[in-house]
């Protein structure tokens, strides 16, 4: 297959266009992902593949391997845990901090069975329910020097009968030989590392992974909502990863930067796939990734010391380093790609002029496996997310009553549908001797994914977005349910009705906040209802900043709770707040425009306008200003 084939030209929207005149199946795509990893072992073998950072502060102290070793430690490790009984149709939960063996380990579930990652700081039910759902008996966790709540996790699960393996994990880099083997009665207990030096590199025979068979589950629905695994495919994540990889347009010799945590499909497709089938090398920030006090500190130093050319991360992060001075030569740096939640305008400028490197705006979601959309820095189109990727189409839809899709014309607004080799096959429900049982639960309608966004789509492709129509808030990148929140509320005896939404916030992003109504007399108080759901929602992020009482909930024509006008009050809720200080502005009011909140501020002639704009913009938030 030729370089041209395989790597069509992708600088502009138009490129889209002869892209596609290429069926996708005559690109020469591996067939699963293992076929990434032995590809780039060939072709690349004595090239470095991945550097591991031990933390921000001891950067230059990196734990490296080749894509060669890289190769032959993955082979090893699936070795390893097929002896351990994991077969092609077998899940194996993965809960660590990102670590070099970790991406080993990650790599080889996949080649062996299912990789099942889960997000550490999740609670122990969450994590126990996951577990269920998967039916996985092999766990892959940190030892106690990476990480002690590794072993906890492992002891929870051991203790309700759901594992009977766990393999340990060691801290990057890894010095000297492992300690002893915790004791968990009942339950094998092995370094990973250990159990792979027993065995041969040479590639797995027979086994291997075909495209339509499961390569991942993924947990998603929230971090505090009710458990869903969305399951990839091989085919899901060969495709999204060789999109993203086309259209970041880096060479071989671009370095790029990951600290996404490897539960987290960003991390998985755009830092790890994407550059194996590229042949770039990958820095990995340590365990705590972008939560390392230490890693802000060094971080232009570490762009200089690697010659890192393209990173990603969600804005809260792009906010912290715009605000950090450049100490360093940071000229290697060409590609920042933003995504997970809105791109607030301020943070947008604020990088540039600190960096002089404009952000990529991105667009995706599990479901679709992580890409969809990503944005050209040389051709703007203000307001949007991006471009389709290549080979997913897009439409918007309107969904009546009856649940039946029609068509709407370019540029309406509707809700966001998604379709082609990147949309997952369903969400697990249960598992039998064949496999696992899959349901897209409203989600797929003839192979089409409906995104629960609301959007509207240009003539070029591009998306425009207007509103989360599922009303999931995310907070500095984690999804939550909002149910989780109203629930909690409904538990208060004074409250006859509850709805939860986003309140824009200059940090996170997003932050969630209640709406309640009361019964009548009820001296109950919005702080004293904050405090009530603080004390029955075991995940801290979930916690509502603030809860509001009022007259009634804003119902739809046909009698559902309608978030967007509670979204609208809250973004005018957050902005009165910001503005509380700034003088000549006469009024601050939320409502609903095009399918979408939007806040309008009136100010008097006296008023600094492009004051009062800077500060408006650090919010994700559409808004009108009127000066009079």
């Amino acid at each position: 297959m030729s370089a041209d084939m395989l790597w069509p030209a992708a600088r502009s929207p138009q490129d889209i266009t002869a892209i596609e005149d290429v069926p996708l199946e005559r690109r020469g795509l591996p067939a699963c992902t293992y076929d990434i990893v032995l590809r780039a072992g060939r072709l690349w073998p004595d090239r470095t593949a991945v550097t591991v950072l031990p933390d921000g502060i001891d950067y230059a102290r990196s734990s490296r391997r080749t894509f060669g070793e890289l190769a032959a430690d993955v082979t090893r490790a699936a070795k390893a845990l097929r002896h351990c009984g994991i077969s092609r149709r077998d899940a194996v939960l993965l809960i660590s901090p990102n670590c070099d063996e970790l991406i080993t380990a990650t790599l080889a579930a996949q080649a062996a069975g299912i990789a099942e990652p889960i997000n550490g700081s999740l609670s122990g039910d969450h994590v126990a329910e996951l577990a269920r759902l998967s039916g996985a008996r092999v766990l892959i966790t940190a030892d106690p020097e990476l990480d002690p709540a590794g072993m906890e996790r492992a002891a929870d699960l051991a203790g309700a009968g759901m594992i009977d393996t766990v393999l340990l994990l060691r801290p990057t880099p890894a010095d000297g030989t492992p300690g002893p083997l915790p004791d968990l009665p009942g339950v094998t207990v092995a370094y990973l590392s250990v159990l792979a030096a027993e065995h041969d590199a040479e590639p797995l025979d027979g086994g291997q992974a075909e495209s339509a068979d499961l390569a991942a589950l993924f947990h998603t629905g929230g971090t505090t909502g009710t458990p869903k695994l969305a399951a990839h495919t091989h085919g899901n994540e060969v495709a999204d990863a060789w999109m993203v990889a086309v259209s970041a347009d880096l060479d071989e010799d671009a370095v790029v930067f990951a600290a996404l945590p490897l539960f987290h499909v960003n991390a998985l497709i755009v830092t790890l796939l994407a550059p194996l089938l590229r042949g770039q090398p990958v820095v990995w920030a340590g365990p705590l990734g972008y939560r390392d006090v230490g890693l802000y500190q060094n971080f232009w130093k570490i762009v200089e010391h690697y010659r890192l050319a393209a990173m990603s991360a969600v804005p809260t992060v792009y906010a912290v380093l715009a605000r950090i001075p450049v100490d360093a030569d940071i000229s290697s740096l060409s590609s920042a790609v933003s995504g997970a939640s809105a791109l607030p305008d301020t943070v947008r400028q604020d990088f540039r002029d600190a960096t002089g490197v404009s952000l990529v705006e991105g667009y995706g979601l599990t479901e679709a496996t992580c890409a969809s959309a990503r944005s050209f820095p040389e051709h703007p189109r203000p307001g949007s997310v991006g471009q389709r990727m290549p080979y997913q189409k897009v439409r918007t839809v309107e969904v009546g009553d009856d649940g039946a899709w029609r068509d709407l014309s370019s540029g309406q607004v509707g809700t966001l549908a998604i379709g082609g080799p990147t949309v997952f096959p369903g969400y697990v429900t249960a598992r039998t001797d064949d496999g696992y049982v899959l349901d897209g639960r409203d989600a797929l309608r003839e192979s089409w994914l409906d995104t629960g966004d609301l959007a509207r789509v240009d003539d070029d492709g591009f998306i425009y977005l207007a509103g989360i129509a599922k009303d999931l808030i995310i907070r500095g990148g984690h999804n939550i349910d909002p149910v989780l929140i109203e629930d909690a509320l409904l538990a208060h005896p004074d409250v006859t009705a509850a709805a939860a939404v986003a309140r824009p916030d200059v940090h996170s992003g997003e932050v969630p906040v209640g709406f309640v109504t009361v019964r009548p007399g009820a001296t109950v108080t919005g702080d004293g209802l904050t405090a009530f759901v603080g004390e029955r929602i075991s995940e801290r992020a979930a916690t509502p900043k603030t809860v509001t009482i009022i007259d009634a909930i804003p119902m739809t024509d046909v009698g559902k709770p309608h978030k967007v006008p509670l979204r609208a009050t809250a973004a005018q809720h957050a902005l009165t707040d910001a503005l509380a200080d700034q003088p000549g502005v006469l009024q601050i009011v939320g409502q609903v425009s095009a399918g979408g909140p939007v806040v309008v501020l009136t100010l008097g002639q006296a008023a600094d306008r492009t004051a009062v704009e800077r500060v408006v913009k650090s919010f994700a938030v559409n808004y009108e200003i009127h000066q009079q």
